[in-house]
């Protein structure tokens, strides 16, 4: 039977979401304790992607695949959070179809960025502060022209395993947030590193070092040397993910970062 968690994580002291040798990972030790929690069971967590080293997830699903039905999910995500670090947090279990997949089976992504030009102690680790002032409305005209491209090339990390580096963006935009500025973007996939890259090659339009002609040529290029350096990865989010009707319904359990 399969079943879909719904989870939150501070990524600052992991390296990311995805398993590997030689680094604590939030996958690692979520298996470790769905292992522990629910017994008898060989149980290997899917996400629904991969956040690099130091990104957040204010919104994350995974599944897992168990042979026998849980009778008592609360109990279960009790257990868990008991046995998990307090920067890793469950909020539902939920059984799915089989058919249900945490990755393939999702509509969109959405990611916020968080940025800041004040100095605040209480957003170390979670917000960027900028030592300009970005000029947000520049920023926005540049990010409308990725409504107009599909392949994002110039933002992905070089040498990644994946097929193709076209992306359906919906929606780009900074808006002001409390004492913050915060960037959205949501698409139907994104590519390794894609939206820092993207955020640090907006920030360069938004201190003028480039212009909008410029940023236009920059995702023509193909080119990720011709993006601006990646921002950092504190200030980053993975913020929600959309799955079709009838298939997962969100818990509304979330709660909000700030």
């Amino acid at each position: 039977m399969r079943y879909f968690l719904e989870l939150a994580y501070k990524g600052t002291n992991y390296h990311g979401w995805q398993v590997q040798p030689n680094a604590v990972t939030v996958q690692e030790l979520l298996d470790d304790a769905l292992n522990k929690a629910i017994r008898g069971e060989d149980i290997h967590v899917v996400g629904a992607g991969r956040t690099d080293t130091g990104v957040h997830a204010s919104y994350f699903v995974a599944h897992i695949d168990v042979n026998k039905e849980i009778e008592d999910t609360d109990r279960v995500v009790h257990k868990l959070n008991r046995i998990l670090p307090d920067d890793i947090v469950v909020y539902s279990v939920t059984n799915v179809p089989d058919e249900a997949h945490s990755r393939f089976s999702a509509l969109e992504r959405k990611y916020h960025y968080f940025l800041t030009t004040n100095r605040n102690p209480f957003h170390l680790d979670l917000v960027y502060r900028a030592t300009f002032e970005p000029n947000f409305g520049k920023m926005n005209e540049a990010a409308k022209l990725f409504y107009e491209y599909t392949d994002f090339t110039s933002f992905s990390r070089l040498h990644t395993d994946v097929k193709t580096n076209n992306c359906k963006v919906s929606f780009a935009e900074w808006k002001p947030y409390k004492d913050m500025w915060v960037f959205t973007i949501t698409a139907d996939r994104f590519l390794r590193n894609m939206v820092r890259a993207i955020v640090g090659t907006l920030l360069d339009v938004g201190k003028g070092r480039i212009s909008i002609d410029d940023f236009r040529k920059v995702i023509e290029s193909k080119d990720r040397g011709k993006a601006g350096t990646s921002a950092p990865a504190h200030g980053l989010f993975l913020a929600d993910i959309v799955y079709p009707a009838g298939l997962f319904t969100p818990s509304g359990k979330v709660p909000d970062v700030f």
